[in-house]
């Protein structure tokens, strides 16, 4: 018997792995895609309910619910659940699902790494929950992480035993993130079907390409800066902390290094799904494709050396002040071209307005009043009364939510039929849209009044005056947040069945197809785009 028989024999005995080991041991990048995408569903719904806590704490003054320890645990960990475990999964899912087709690969470069990146996330929620229960469950537990996302010191310095589940939930956190990207690249530089050059890839390939670039830049400065904490809370070091000699200030500076290339790590995504569903459901081209990518390129640059406009307040020089004011009012540059390249797209194109090309609209318009406030927030006297108020928090929630999280929206409406094999529901889906982006505004608008006019954020109590913007806004919080159970009746309804998905579920995507709007001829005149161009 030959080996290639006995090795057929002992598989044709054990056969492949079937149920729960299909899923633990795959690594098919489509098993591990959807891997992703259901685990940021979950953390979707858990860092949504510390969201339902914080706005039904701020529903009036006055501390209702739990302790103001227990407050800051959730804004902190509705941050770190929401960044880490719901947007940056959802979009590695949609990478996973969706490169390795997209370049003509058979799968992803570094199959066994893929697996091993998707299951250090469950872990690194498991102790991201630890760290919520630790200092109720030990003796000596101390006091709740309650430092906010940024996790400064003195307060880190000082926080119990859930700081440190924390600082190890970001290291496995980081150390997934790293591998993802490491094995995207990879992917993307080495494994393109032959003809598919650099710029013929789509955007969705161009972004994450950029993305995984940025991650592998800046998560090392962060796995530093929470293991220099780590050692000046159990090894007698003095990093960051004054009495000893070392410096709180410092690191603010690693801290948003990292912090502010991870705000364009949720936003590129986004971006890619949008150079998908505009073209697909505006039925021409992307307009202006090569300075796309371009502008991806210098976002993601300029993105790496503005990290310090979080820090206007600390006291830093002059010099420096302007040279991060500056830096920071030039990223308005690549984001602006970004946004006209989608409406010029969208200029004259046969435009049907089904889920995704919503979502894409709503996008435009909402990420472009995000840019208004950033450049309000980017210039330094202006910055210094906006700083540490509500004002902030409503402007990052309209980056990040339309930004990043409706982008993702339109993907998983306009993938699911490729996904599952069977088309969502149309209706269901339009209301979720409508739902979600009324409910949204609701929430968000009122705290730019509310921090224009001096409330503090991360604080779980608040004076009068503010009690009817905030009752808007949670009132909003909890219909945005309810939203969501209708999205997930739509996916599971889709998973279960439903109208069999055709072979191009989208009239007029074969334009909105990778690699074959390249292939047109030359570009039909200009009134003509009606009609999709027919590919040879």
């Amino acid at each position: 018997m030959s080996v290639a028989t006995t090795h057929d024999h002992h598989h044709d005995h054990h056969g492949p792995p079937r149920g729960w080991q299909r899923w633990v041991y795959s690594t098919n990048h489509k098993d591990i895609g959807t891997m992703y995408l259901f685990f940021a569903l979950f953390m979707l719904f858990f860092g949504g309910a510390m969201a339902m806590y914080i706005r039904a704490e701020l529903f009036m003054p006055g501390v209702q619910l739990a302790s103001p320890d227990f407050y800051n645990n959730m804004v902190t960990d509705h941050a770190l659940v929401m960044v880490f475990g719901m947007v940056m999964p959802a979009a590695a899912g949609m990478a996973n699902w969706m490169i390795p087709m997209m370049i003509g690969a058979p799968d992803m470069a570094l199959p066994r790494l893929n697996n091993l990146s998707f299951w250090l996330l469950p872990a690194a929620a498991i102790l991201l929950m630890l760290s919520i229960v630790a200092p109720y469950i030990f003796p000596d537990g101390g006091t709740p992480v309650n430092t906010g996302w940024t996790l400064l010191p003195p307060l880190s310095v000082q926080n119990g035993i859930g700081m440190d589940f924390t600082i190890f939930a970001i290291h496995t956190l980081g150390v997934s993130s790293i591998l993802a990207s490491i094995n995207i690249v990879t992917t993307i530089l080495n494994m393109r079907a032959p003809g598919m050059t650099m710029m013929k890839m789509p955007l969705f390939v161009w972004a994450w390409f950029f993305t995984a670039l940025l991650l592998i830049a800046v998560m090392p400065v962060l796995a530093g800066a929470v293991t220099m904490l780590l050692f000046d809370r159990h090894f007698g070091t003095s990093f960051f902390d004054a009495a000893g000699g070392g410096d709180p200030i410092l690191f603010q500076h690693l801290f948003w290094f990292f912090g502010h290339p991870e705000v364009y790590v949720l936003l590129l995504p986004s971006i890619g799904v949008l150079g998908l569903v505009i073209p697909t459901f505006a039925r021409k081209p992307l307009f202006g494709y090569k300075a796309l990518v371009y502008g991806m390129g210098v976002l993601a640059a300029l993105g790496m050396v503005v990290w310090a406009h979080h820090q206007y307040t600390i006291g830093m020089s002059l010099v420096a002040t302007n040279y991060f004011m500056i830096g920071t009012i030039l990223i308005s540059i690549p984001v602006g071209l970004m946004l006209m390249n989608f409406i010029f797209t969208m200029w004259r194109g046969s435009m049907t307005f089904e889920t995704p090309m919503l979502f894409g609209i709503a996008i435009i318009l909402m990420f472009s009043f995000a840019g208004v406030t950033g450049v309000m927030l980017a210039v330094v006297p202006a910055d210094m009364q906006y700083h540490d108020t509500m004002f902030v928090v409503a402007h990052f929630h309209y980056a990040l939510i339309p930004g990043a999280v409706f982008g993702l929206y339109a993907g998983v409406f306009y993938w699911l039929p490729k996904w599952t094999g069977h088309m969502y529901n149309e209706r269901l889906g339009q209301i979720f849209f409508w739902w979600t982006t009324i409910s949204f505004n609701l929430t968000f608008f009122p705290q730019h009044f509310s921090g224009l006019a001096g409330m503090p954020r991360r604080i779980v109590d608040y004076s009068i005056q503010y009690t009817e913007f905030n009752m808007i806004s949670s009132i909003g919080g909890f219909l945005f947040g309810l939203s969501h159970l209708l999205f997930l009746f739509i996916i599971i309804q889709t998973i279960r069945g439903g109208a069999k998905a055709p072979a191009k579920p989208w009239e007029g995507s074969q334009i909105g197809t990778p690699g074959l709007e390249w292939t047109l001829p030359s570009p039909p005149p200009f009134h003509s785009f009606t009609e999709a161009p027919v590919i040879k």
